[in-house]
This record gives C-alpha cells, structure tokens and sequence, in this order.
C-alpha cells in the first residue's frame, strides 16, 4: 500500500484537500454544463455528462504529469515561478468567484441528445478548454516535492484524486438538479452564497501558499 506520509506532508495535503473541494464546488464551465443538461433534460443526462468531464480531465492530468516532470527536469527555477503564478492564479480565481454573478442565471435549456452525445460533448468540453490544461499545470505544482524521485506519482495521485473528487461533486449537483429544477431555479440565493464563501476561501488559500515556504 502506498504510504502518502512519505510522499507528502501534512501540510500540503490539508492544503490540497481544502484547496481542491472549493475549486470543485466552484461554479466553472464544467459544472454549468452539467447543471445545464440536468434542468434541461433530468439527472441521467447530467450523469453522464459529468462521466464524460470525468474522462477529460483524466486527459489533462496526463498532461500535467508530462509536462511538469519535463519542466522540473529542464529547470528548477522555472518550476518555482509556476508555483507562485499558481498561487496567483488561485488569488484570481478567488476575486472572480466574488465579483461574478451567480452561475445559475447562465444556465439556459439544451437540445436534447442522447447519452453517448453526451458523454463525447463532456469529454469535448473538458479536453478542449485552454483553462483546464492552465489550472493543472499551476495548481498541482503547489502540493509537491519537485525534488523527489516520486515527483510523477505524486502529481498523478493529486491529478486522480481531483478529478474523482470533482467527478462525484458533479454527479451530487446532477441528481439534486434533476430533482429540484424549479426550486433552485426560484432560490438562486444558495448558489450565489456559496460561491462567495469558495471566493473568500481560494483567495486565503492562494495567500498562504504564496508566503509558504517549501522544503
């Protein structure tokens, strides 16, 4: 069995931990289409479109591994500055999640399609948007050693463990959607709220990981 503890400290796991459920609870593109397709056309649709994110993102954590490992291998300096634009990143994302309206007021009816359409349109959506491969590429870097010789195991294990986490989440906001349509599309007050929270929170996040050293 793996033992995490000597892959990773227990600071940078809380930190990941914490970092990635509110980024995942966040309302980004991938969490409005799968609300989309659940108002528009019930649960099992919304399901299945969360699979097919689920597959993307698999694509991007690959890709991560990839490139970070080349990165660390070419120069360790450059790989220090993708922390710390990384940390920003999230400070970001942490004042957009503040100013930006509530994501349930984007979410319009789709035509209806079928579930392998919608599972190719979640892999599409995911493996196609620039912001995906940019996130990976600045967030895993803040939670592991660079100097490890288990640096490619480490960046997969976050990678997985964020898509799994996500994938869950979006499966979680799909039932509850096709349950509840017209209640939440009357009380939009929840969505707003929390989105405010995960603002507060990724920039705090963002913050402290800039002012961490790293060992």
């Amino acid at each position: 069995m793996l033992n995490l503890r000597c892959m990773f400290t227990a600071q940078n796991l809380w930190l990941f931990f914490v970092a990635s459920l509110m980024l995942n609870l966040t309302p980004g593109n991938d969490m409005i289409y799968v609300m989309s397709r659940s108002m528009s056309q019930g649960s099992k649709a919304g399901i299945v479109s969360a699979f097919g994110i689920f597959i993307g993102c698999l694509v991007h954590t690959a890709a991560a591994v990839l490139g970070l490992s080349f990165i660390i291998a070419k120069s360790a300096f450059l790989f220090t500055m993708i922390k710390f634009l990384g940390a920003a990143y999230l400070i970001f994302l942490g004042i957009k999640a503040l100013i930006s309206k509530s994501a349930i007021e984007d979410v319009e009816n789709l035509p209806r399609m079928d579930k392998m359409k919608l599972l190719r349109q979640g892999i599409i959506t995911n493996v196609l948007n620039p912001k995906v491969a940019i996130f990976f590429l600045s967030f895993l870097p803040q939670f592991v050693d660079p100097f490890s010789s288990g640096l490619k195991l480490q960046l997969l294990i976050l990678g997985i463990w964020f898509d799994v986490q996500g994938s869950l989440i979006l499966v979680a906001v799909a039932y509850l959607l096709g349950k509840t349509t017209m209640l939440i599309k009357r009380n939009p007050f929840f969505w707003d709220l929390q989105q405010k929270i995960t603002g507060v929170v990724l920039i705090g996040l963002g913050i402290k990981i800039a002012f961490t050293t790293k060992k």
